[in-house]
């Protein structure tokens, strides 16, 4: 595919604009590829069945050869997550990734069975030159450690992705390094790709000791056992509560599989250091209530999860005693609001206190920046061009334009679609074509085979049932036997439209019998079935279920065929 000059250096996104999610980034230079993060987003109702949704490869499949490397900012599910489907479909020579991420990608690629030797742990002190470009990091805050901006020098210039960031000046773990940023930025950044998550949101995130100094005094008043649902990705957030519980003589039982492998990464890594805090479900049943903490996934109302389990009495180790108090350190993820009130209810009709986030208890912060935080990144790095990523299509639009109130000309502004490419040649940039870019949907193994026709189907299985027509046909005599059975689906409920079936019956009777002779062709029997059932049943119910024509192919020379 042929898109820019073969002396210039191509930038272009495979996932992550006009989304939040999916990022993937690639910078191509002299038939040299180096790709920035891999990672997946989660389906949307709309998509019935599909675990996860991760970026198309074909174009790093097609210029398998020439990709170098894949560098990683910091180790959440929609920057590494992709990993174990693209290493499945493309060589990828090296991962280069920090300590905490490192930790989760050979969780996620043991769990896979996949054996990877060449994932290189750096730090922000590591260079890696390639023939010609050259990558360093730079040490960002965000909710998880290790969290790192990428610069990448060509000699058409210097590319910077900031991956997820605050500002935070009173952080739980280490500082951002405002003075290697400031260094880059001064050292001339052609073009700055810098985190829109927050974009919409005016003003400074608060920090997370402000969350912190919430958590503590809740900690310190209540008196009996704390629930408290989270995202288990968020490191610093687990860090604090485990620190709180033990100033507070608590001890931890922890639910969620995400929950327990973070944690267990965190304490082998050094970012959690109590590990005699947590204990079993059933140690902490002997407990005394003001003793425990229970640390559980669900804080999106997510149905399997710990905490819907433990609102709804089904959770087998946990039932709620009148003293709890359940805690949501956790923001609503945009389409989550009516499962996490469903959640909220349940618990309140279990007669349990809950706390969620407000602004009179500071109890979750977000790890991305606010617009006064996108403004001061862009005052640091000082770049040429700007091209907002990671974010819906109004997100990256509202960061363009803090671009241009950061004294960054409009046309150097790009608000792009995946696919869309971006061409740097000595020192100047413009939009140069576009390549294949898109969704590829995993179903359990099953990666890329689902396409749109499936997922149609089972939407209108999931809107308007399936109806099927089961035909038994002597084909020797060209004769009906019996009358078609109607079975349906998620469709009607049976005893209350005995006449509508009766109805659907012989429809698909005078259907049959109309194509029957000598020659009968099963195709055309069942299109006629499909096409009489369909438009009577839109007439009188307004619905189009799936239906499905069986033939039983009934015979004295044979036992009886499918068709």
């Amino acid at each position: 595919m042929k898109f820019g000059n073969d002396k210039d250096t191509k930038i272009f996104a495979l996932g992550g604009l006009g989304e939040v999610g999916k990022n993937m980034y690639c910078v191509m230079h002299n038939n040299q590829i180096i790709i920035t993060d891999a990672g997946i987003t989660f389906p949307a109702g709309e998509v019935l069945g599909i675990d996860y949704i991760i970026p198309d490869f074909s174009f790093l499949k097609q210029n398998e050869s020439k990709v170098k490397a894949l560098f990683i900012t910091h180790g959440h599910e929609d920057h590494i997550g992709g990993i174990p489907f693209l290493l499945q479909q493309v060589n990828i020579p090296y991962i280069y990734a920090p300590a905490q991420a490192v930790g989760l990608i050979k969780k996620k690629l043991a769990d896979r069975n996949i054996q990877y030797k060449n994932l290189i742990t750096y730090t922000e002190k590591t260079k890696v030159k390639f023939k010609d470009m050259e990558v360093e990091f730079f040490r960002t805050t965000h909710s998880i450690p290790d969290s790192h901006g990428i610069c990448i020098t060509t000699s058409n210039g210097t590319i910077v992705t900031t991956g997820d960031f605050k500002f935070d000046l009173t952080p739980i773990g280490p500082m951002a390094n405002l003075h290697k940023m400031a260094k880059i930025g001064a050292k001339g950044v052609t073009l700055l790709l810098s985190d829109s998550t927050n974009a919409l949101n005016e003003g400074m995130s608060n920090s997370e000791s402000k969350v912190d100094e919430a958590l503590s005094e809740i900690f310190s008043t209540h008196k009996g056992r704390i629930i408290i649902a989270t995202f288990a990705s968020n490191i610093y957030r687990l860090k604090h509560i485990v620190d709180t519980c033990k100033r507070n003589h608590r001890k931890i039982t922890v639910f969620g599989r995400s929950m327990e492998n973070n944690i267990e990464i965190s304490i082998q890594g050094g970012y959690i250091k109590n590990k005699d805090i947590f204990i079993s479900a059933e140690e902490a049943n002997h407990l005394k209530s003001e003793n425990v903490c229970i640390l559980c996934t669900g804080s999106q109302g997510e149905p399997l999860a710990a905490l819907s389990r433990i609102a709804a009495g089904i959770h087998k180790q946990i039932k709620l005693q009148p003293d709890d108090l359940v805690i949501f350190s956790s923001s609503a993820i945009p389409g989550n609001a009516v499962s996490i009130s469903r959640t909220i209810n349940k618990l309140y009709l279990q007669g349990v206190k809950v706390c969620t986030n407000t602004s009179l208890s500071d109890i979750h912060t977000s790890g991305h920046g606010s617009q006064e935080e996108l403004k001061l990144m862009i005052r640091l790095i000082n770049p040429k061009y700007f091209m907002p990523f990671h974010g819906e299509y109004r997100m990256l639009k509202q960061h363009a334009d803090l671009g241009v109130l950061c004294d960054i000309p409009r046309q150097n502004t790009f608000v792009l679609n995946n696919g869309d490419v971006l061409s740097m040649y000595k020192g100047t940039i413009k939009k140069a074509g576009f390549i294949q870019a898109g969704d590829i949907y995993v179903d359990g193994n099953r990666i890329g085979d689902i396409g749109n026709a499936v997922i149609k189907d089972r939407n209108i299985m999931a809107n308007d049932g399936i109806v099927v027509v089961i035909a038994n046909i002597d084909t020797h005599h060209a004769k009906l036997l019996g009358r078609p059975n109607i079975t349906t689906r998620g469709f009607v409920l049976v005893n209350e439209n005995e006449e509508l079936l009766r109805n659907l019956e012989m429809i698909s009777k005078k259907a049959i019998e109309s194509k029957l002779n000598k020659k009968m062709n099963y195709s055309e029997i069942k299109n006629e079935i499909s096409s009489n059932l369909s438009s009577y049943i839109y007439n009188k119910t307004g619905r189009k279920p799936i239906i499905l024509p069986v033939i039983m192919n009934i015979q004295k020379e044979s036992n009886g065929k499918k068709h």
